[in-house]
């Protein structure tokens, strides 16, 4: 399928509609802060296109910024998008290593492997998680979630990174944004006995 990908910046003009797939990545507090601070400018435009079914991949400071607010080890609380009831704290421990999760694809559950690498202890209140830690500390390291799962936005603290080396999950997100566009969903298989073989060895050391 040809694809042409768009790096939006900080103060250039997106029109949601015309978007199939949005990413939104993280990075240091000062990246984070602008981008946030640009993205608060168009979050009811971003809202509608989320309820209207815009397939979004939200990983760690993209994750965060989604939700509610994000409180300091000082207490100052910093607005979020507030799109998703999630809000995130500062935490005196970094979450990080490998990872394993079991999400619900299509009814199946499948276990998907990644990277974490976050301070921030997110809690999701009544939102559904993306899935359940079977190694790792996921959203928090205390409730065994693991992001958010919310219409077609798929938010996450896995890195690693995340799409490549989980075919399932990525053949899900591309056949979502090919739906909402009503096109043609069946996707052509491809050999992916690499990447399933890869994961089966993680899963295989930390389980």
């Amino acid at each position: 399928m040809p694809v042409e990908v768009l790096e939006v910046n900080v103060g250039q003009q997106v029109n949601f509609d015309d978007i199939d797939f949005l990413f939104l990545g993280g990075g240091s507090d000062r990246e984070q802060n602008l981008m946030a601070e640009d993205l608060l400018k168009r979050k009811d435009a971003l809202r509608q296109a989320i309820e209207k079914g815009l397939v979004v991949l939200a990983i760690c400071g993209g994750y965060q910024m989604l939700g509610q607010y994000y409180l300091t080890h000082e207490g100052q609380q910093i607005p979020g998008l507030g799109i998703l009831g999630l809000h995130t704290r500062a935490g005196h421990k970094r979450l990080i290593g490998n990872i394993v999760i079991e999400v619900n694809i299509d009814g199946e559950p499948v276990k998907v492997v990644g990277f974490e690498n976050h301070s921030g202890q997110t809690f999701i209140g009544n939102l559904n998680p993306l899935g359940k830690v079977l190694a790792g500390f996921g959203n928090n390291g205390q409730d065994g979630c693991e992001g958010v799962r919310y219409k077609n936005v798929f938010c996450s603290y896995l890195h690693g990174p995340l799409l490549p080396k989980n075919n399932q999950l990525t053949d899900l997100l591309i056949g979502l944004a090919l739906e909402r566009r009503s096109a043609k969903t069946e996707l052509k298989p491809l050999n992916d006995e690499l990447e399933e073989a890869a994961v089966k060895v993680m899963v295989n050391r930390l389980l």
